[in-house]
Protein backbone atom coordinates (compact mmCIF):
# COMPACT_ATOMS: atom_id res chain seq x y z
CA UNK A 1 0.00 0.00 0.00
CA UNK A 2 2.53 2.83 0.84
CA UNK A 3 4.57 1.84 -2.52
CA UNK A 4 1.17 2.10 -4.11
CA UNK A 5 1.20 6.12 -2.33
CA UNK A 6 4.42 6.10 -3.74
CA UNK A 7 3.66 5.95 -7.12
CA UNK A 8 0.33 8.21 -7.15
CA UNK A 9 2.26 10.86 -5.28
CA UNK A 10 5.06 10.79 -7.85
CA UNK A 11 2.19 10.78 -10.62
CA UNK A 12 0.75 13.79 -9.09
CA UNK A 13 3.97 15.12 -8.80
CA UNK A 14 5.02 14.42 -12.54
CA UNK A 15 1.26 16.18 -13.76
CA UNK A 16 1.99 19.57 -11.97
CA UNK A 17 5.24 19.81 -13.49
CA UNK A 18 3.81 19.29 -16.65
CA UNK A 19 1.23 22.25 -16.54
CA UNK A 20 4.23 24.40 -15.04
CA UNK A 21 5.67 23.85 -17.91
CA UNK A 22 3.75 24.15 -20.76
CA UNK A 23 2.62 27.89 -20.31
CA UNK A 24 -0.52 29.37 -19.89
CA UNK A 25 -1.93 28.08 -22.79
CA UNK A 26 -1.75 24.55 -21.43
CA UNK A 27 -3.47 25.71 -18.26
CA UNK A 28 -6.04 27.15 -20.34
CA UNK A 29 -6.83 24.28 -21.92
CA UNK A 30 -6.63 22.13 -18.83
CA UNK A 31 -8.85 24.29 -16.39
CA UNK A 32 -12.04 22.69 -17.33
CA UNK A 33 -10.84 19.55 -15.58
CA UNK A 34 -9.37 21.26 -12.48
CA UNK A 35 -11.73 19.98 -9.77
CA UNK A 36 -12.71 23.32 -7.75
CA UNK A 37 -12.11 23.83 -4.16
CA UNK A 38 -16.09 24.35 -2.90
CA UNK A 39 -16.80 27.63 -0.53
CA UNK A 40 -16.95 27.57 2.74
CA UNK A 41 -20.50 26.41 3.90
CA UNK A 42 -22.55 28.77 5.68
CA UNK A 43 -24.68 26.73 7.95
CA UNK A 44 -28.37 27.27 7.89
CA UNK A 45 -30.62 27.47 10.74
CA UNK A 46 -33.50 24.83 10.69
CA UNK A 47 -36.80 25.59 12.61
CA UNK A 48 -36.54 23.79 16.39
CA UNK A 49 -33.55 22.05 16.09
CA UNK A 50 -30.01 22.96 17.23
CA UNK A 51 -27.13 23.47 15.24
CA UNK A 52 -24.14 21.56 16.12
CA UNK A 53 -21.53 22.49 13.53
CA UNK A 54 -19.57 19.46 12.03
CA UNK A 55 -19.50 17.25 15.08
CA UNK A 56 -19.94 13.47 14.13
CA UNK A 57 -22.43 11.51 16.47
CA UNK A 58 -22.50 7.91 15.55
CA UNK A 59 -23.40 6.02 18.51
CA UNK A 60 -23.90 3.71 20.30
CA UNK A 61 -20.67 1.97 19.10
CA UNK A 62 -19.71 -1.19 20.05
CA UNK A 63 -16.85 -1.87 22.78
CA UNK A 64 -14.79 -4.50 20.62
CA UNK A 65 -12.30 -6.21 22.38
CA UNK A 66 -9.22 -7.10 19.84
CA UNK A 67 -7.09 -10.36 21.47
CA UNK A 68 -2.97 -10.60 19.51
CA UNK A 69 0.07 -12.46 19.68
CA UNK A 70 3.16 -10.30 19.33
CA UNK A 71 5.95 -12.27 17.39
CA UNK A 72 7.21 -13.60 20.75
CA UNK A 73 3.96 -14.81 21.78
CA UNK A 74 3.03 -11.93 24.50
CA UNK A 75 -1.16 -11.85 24.40
CA UNK A 76 -2.55 -8.45 24.42
CA UNK A 77 -5.84 -7.08 23.83
CA UNK A 78 -7.59 -3.51 23.49
CA UNK A 79 -10.88 -2.06 22.79
CA UNK A 80 -11.85 -0.53 19.84
CA UNK A 81 -15.40 1.38 19.04
CA UNK A 82 -14.81 2.20 15.48
CA UNK A 83 -16.05 -0.76 14.27
CA UNK A 84 -18.63 -3.74 12.85
CA UNK A 85 -19.51 -6.09 10.21
CA UNK A 86 -18.95 -5.08 6.74
CA UNK A 87 -19.73 -8.76 4.86
CA UNK A 88 -21.76 -12.17 5.42
CA UNK A 89 -18.47 -13.40 7.88
CA UNK A 90 -16.21 -10.21 7.93
CA UNK A 91 -15.62 -6.95 10.36
CA UNK A 92 -13.58 -4.56 10.14
CA UNK A 93 -12.24 -2.07 12.33
CA UNK A 94 -10.09 1.74 12.33
CA UNK A 95 -6.76 1.44 14.86
CA UNK A 96 -4.34 4.29 15.41
CA UNK A 97 -0.68 3.03 16.14
CA UNK A 98 -1.06 0.59 19.17
CA UNK A 99 0.86 -2.50 20.14
CA UNK A 100 -2.34 -4.16 18.76
CA UNK A 101 -1.93 -2.92 15.65
CA UNK A 102 1.66 -4.02 15.19
CA UNK A 103 1.42 -7.22 16.22
CA UNK A 104 -1.81 -7.65 13.30
CA UNK A 105 1.10 -6.70 10.77
CA UNK A 106 2.83 -9.97 12.37
CA UNK A 107 0.80 -12.38 13.21
CA UNK A 108 -1.97 -11.34 10.64
CA UNK A 109 -4.69 -12.99 12.99
CA UNK A 110 -6.88 -11.68 16.13
CA UNK A 111 -9.80 -12.54 18.64
CA UNK A 112 -12.60 -10.38 18.75
CA UNK A 113 -14.83 -10.43 21.96
CA UNK A 114 -17.66 -8.18 23.52
CA UNK A 115 -17.25 -6.24 26.68
CA UNK A 116 -19.85 -6.49 28.72
CA UNK A 117 -21.81 -5.14 31.69
CA UNK A 118 -19.65 -7.66 34.29
CA UNK A 119 -16.05 -6.48 32.90
CA UNK A 120 -16.60 -2.57 32.29
CA UNK A 121 -13.77 -2.07 34.38
CA UNK A 122 -11.29 -4.56 33.05
CA UNK A 123 -12.41 -3.36 29.43
CA UNK A 124 -12.30 0.49 29.71
CA UNK A 125 -8.78 -0.64 31.40
CA UNK A 126 -7.83 -2.11 28.38
CA UNK A 127 -8.56 0.53 26.20
CA UNK A 128 -7.03 2.82 28.25
CA UNK A 129 -3.23 1.30 29.22
CA UNK A 130 -0.94 0.11 26.22
CA UNK A 131 0.71 -2.74 26.29
CA UNK A 132 3.66 -0.84 24.81
CA UNK A 133 4.12 0.77 28.83
CA UNK A 134 2.47 -1.62 30.29
CA UNK A 135 3.30 -5.69 28.91
CA UNK A 136 1.57 -7.46 31.31
CA UNK A 137 -1.79 -5.64 31.85
CA UNK A 138 -4.06 -8.72 31.07
CA UNK A 139 -2.54 -10.43 34.21
CA UNK A 140 -2.80 -7.05 36.41
CA UNK A 141 -6.89 -7.48 36.01
CA UNK A 142 -7.11 -11.17 36.90
CA UNK A 143 -8.14 -11.65 33.58
CA UNK A 144 -6.78 -14.93 32.25
CA UNK A 145 -5.54 -16.12 28.26
CA UNK A 146 -6.16 -19.87 26.31
CA UNK A 147 -4.60 -20.14 22.90
CA UNK A 148 -6.88 -20.51 20.38
CA UNK A 149 -6.44 -24.25 18.68
CA UNK A 150 -7.77 -22.32 15.10
CA UNK A 151 -5.50 -19.44 14.96
CA UNK A 152 -2.60 -17.45 16.03
CA UNK A 153 -4.64 -15.35 18.65
CA UNK A 154 -5.46 -15.28 22.38
CA UNK A 155 -8.84 -16.08 23.77
CA UNK A 156 -9.46 -13.91 26.85
CA UNK A 157 -11.81 -16.64 28.94
CA UNK A 158 -13.73 -13.90 30.96
CA UNK A 159 -15.41 -12.58 28.04
CA UNK A 160 -18.28 -14.98 26.85
CA UNK A 161 -18.53 -14.60 23.23
CA UNK A 162 -15.43 -14.46 21.18
CA UNK A 163 -14.73 -14.66 17.16
CA UNK A 164 -11.47 -16.46 15.53
CA UNK A 165 -10.20 -14.08 12.58
CA UNK A 166 -7.87 -13.88 10.01
CA UNK A 167 -7.02 -10.60 8.56
CA UNK A 168 -7.96 -10.43 4.60
CA UNK A 169 -6.61 -6.77 4.21
CA UNK A 170 -4.74 -4.11 5.97
CA UNK A 171 -5.33 -0.74 4.48
CA UNK A 172 -2.39 1.90 5.81
CA UNK A 173 -2.74 5.28 6.61
CA UNK A 174 0.77 6.77 6.96
CA UNK A 175 1.82 7.87 9.99
CA UNK A 176 -2.27 7.24 11.81
CA UNK A 177 -2.66 3.82 12.11
CA UNK A 178 -4.55 1.64 9.52
CA UNK A 179 -8.15 0.23 8.36
CA UNK A 180 -8.05 -3.33 9.28
CA UNK A 181 -10.79 -6.15 7.33
CA UNK A 182 -11.03 -9.36 9.13
CA UNK A 183 -12.64 -12.97 8.21
CA UNK A 184 -14.34 -15.35 10.67
CA UNK A 185 -13.58 -18.74 10.89
CA UNK A 186 -15.53 -19.32 13.78
CA UNK A 187 -17.66 -17.92 17.04
CA UNK A 188 -17.17 -19.61 20.34
CA UNK A 189 -19.59 -18.90 22.86
CA UNK A 190 -20.05 -19.67 26.77
CA UNK A 191 -23.51 -21.74 27.09
CA UNK A 192 -24.33 -19.57 29.45
CA UNK A 193 -24.94 -16.59 27.15
CA UNK A 194 -27.35 -19.09 24.94
CA UNK A 195 -31.21 -19.87 24.44
CA UNK A 196 -32.02 -22.37 22.03
CA UNK A 197 -28.47 -22.39 20.82
CA UNK A 198 -28.63 -19.05 19.59
CA UNK A 199 -26.55 -15.81 21.10
CA UNK A 200 -28.92 -14.07 23.74
CA UNK A 201 -27.99 -10.26 24.16
CA UNK A 202 -30.04 -10.48 27.85
CA UNK A 203 -27.81 -12.79 29.04
CA UNK A 204 -24.29 -11.69 27.31
CA UNK A 205 -25.66 -8.06 28.07
CA UNK A 206 -22.79 -6.32 26.47
CA UNK A 207 -21.93 -2.48 26.47
CA UNK A 208 -21.66 0.04 23.76
CA UNK A 209 -20.13 3.34 23.81
CA UNK A 210 -21.67 6.57 23.75
CA UNK A 211 -19.35 9.13 22.29
CA UNK A 212 -21.86 12.10 23.25
CA UNK A 213 -20.90 11.95 26.93
CA UNK A 214 -18.71 9.97 26.56
CA UNK A 215 -19.69 6.72 28.84
CA UNK A 216 -20.76 2.84 28.39
CA UNK A 217 -24.24 2.13 27.97
CA UNK A 218 -25.65 -1.61 28.48
CA UNK A 219 -28.04 -2.84 25.34
CA UNK A 220 -31.86 -2.59 26.00
CA UNK A 221 -34.86 -4.81 25.51
CA UNK A 222 -36.00 -6.02 22.31
CA UNK A 223 -38.22 -3.75 20.84
CA UNK A 224 -39.51 -5.33 17.71
CA UNK A 225 -38.88 -7.84 15.08
CA UNK A 226 -36.53 -7.30 12.62
CA UNK A 227 -38.21 -7.73 8.73
CA UNK A 228 -41.70 -8.20 10.74
CA UNK A 229 -42.65 -4.76 12.10
CA UNK A 230 -42.68 -2.70 8.73
CA UNK A 231 -45.08 -5.14 7.23
CA UNK A 232 -48.15 -3.18 8.01
CA UNK A 233 -46.85 -0.76 5.80
CA UNK A 234 -46.57 -3.10 2.82
CA UNK A 235 -49.74 -3.47 0.71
Amino acid sequence: MKNNWKVLLAAVALSFGMASCCGEKQEDADSSNVQQVPAKLELQDVAARTNMGAKIFVTPQPALMIGTYDENGNPDVMMAAWGGQCDGNQVCFRLSPHRTTTNLRATREFTLSYATVRDVAESDYFGTVSANDVPDKIARTGFTVTKSQNINAPIINEYPLTMECRVVEIMEREGDGCFVIGEVINTIADPSILTDGRIDLDKLQPIVFDAAIPAYRSVGAEVGKAWGEGQKFIK
